[in-house]
């Protein structure tokens, strides 16, 4: 693995670059606004996952290994990480990430965006899709589904797209309650996510809700 590699930087520069500003209507309707000038309902978001998402029967849990807990200081939840496959820092000033996660020995990344405002999961997902499609035009929804994550329901998506000549993938988590919203994504190139999605699985399913 190259340390502080191009993939890295590309995604992780364009997801942040490519954000959201919250905003209210005159009439007291909370929004959110994107820099292509789009803006979707926080509340009432039913118009924007109209086709059906399935459950996956099987039982999502944190490996064994993942014996240190990443705690968010934004919402009521966290990550379980294995501390001898995984490293990770704080999100850098300025920027939506509260933690960043890089494998230490493979070209594979994460970051957990965590805010305070509750978001229905419907407009969850577009903000996700609108946020990818503003930094990759050409990024495609390939799967989606519900999981139960450590006792916990949470929406799975798959996306690709092509930054800058790098063909990404962008496999997450996304998950809302009265504490706030969460998006917990891993990523990599295109060419490794195959090989490198078991892995990729271990860190997501470490994602548990604190307080219920």
């Amino acid at each position: 693995m190259i340390k502080n590699s191009l993939l890295s930087f590309l995604l992780l520069v364009s997801f942040y670059t490519f954000g959201q500003i919250n905003a209210v209507t005159e009439s007291g309707d909370e929004v959110i606004l994107y820099d292509d000038g789009s803006w979707v309902y926080v509340a009432d978001s039913s118009t924007h996952l109209t086709e059906t998402v399935k459950m996956n029967e099987k039982v999502f849990k944190a490996p064994k290994s993942s014996t240190f807990l990443v705690k968010s200081k934004k919402t009521d939840v966290g990550v379980n990480i294995n501390p001898k496959t995984w490293k990770f820092t704080k999100g850098k000033t300025g920027q939506p990430a509260e933690f960043v996660f890089q494998n230490k020995t493979e070209d594979m990344y994460g970051m957990l965006i965590a805010e305070k405002i509750s978001i229905d999961i419907k407009a969850l997902k577009q903000i996700a899709l609108n946020n990818a499609k503003s930094a990759a035009p050409d990024v495609k929804l390939t799967n989606q589904e519900y999981r139960m994550v450590n006792g916990t329901k949470v929406l799975m998506m798959e996306m690709r797209g092509t930054i800058q000549g790098v063909k990404f993938v962008y496999y997450g988590y996304y998950y809302s309650d009265d504490s706030g919203s969460v998006q917990f994504l891993t990523y990599t190139s295109q060419n490794l996510f195959e090989e490198y999605k078991k892995e990729m699985e271990k860190l997501l399913n470490g994602f548990v809700v604190l307080k219920k």
